[in-house]
């Protein structure tokens, strides 16, 4: 909302776009540890597995908007994605 206060409906979508890519690589890391294990050596490399496929589709989907997102706001992308990123590590200090 602030983006398109601020500016254009282009930097709107911009935003939007970057706290999805947030969104959509969290999204992935908490469906492949949901499962849980009692062992630890097993947990650890579930998470280890999952961050690295975290960092993957975040990387692919920034390159993705680099490739089909011509007009986008870079500046609200990457602001987009960092304010999405910071209130997921907040609320983690919540909890």
């Amino acid at each position: 909302m602030l983006a398109w206060n601020i500016g254009d409906a282009n930097k709107a979508w911009s935003a939007a776009y970057g706290g999805a890519i947030a969104v959509i690589g969290s999204l992935m890391y908490a469906i492949i540890v949901a499962g849980g294990t009692n062992d630890a050596k097993k947990a650890f490399r579930t998470h280890v597995r999952a961050e690295m496929l975290k960092i993957f589709i975040t990387v692919v989907l920034f390159v993705l908007a680099l490739a089909l997102f011509q007009s986008a706001a870079w500046l609200w992308l990457i602001l987009g994605f960092a304010v999405a990123t910071l209130a997921y590590w907040f609320s983690l200090l919540a909890v």
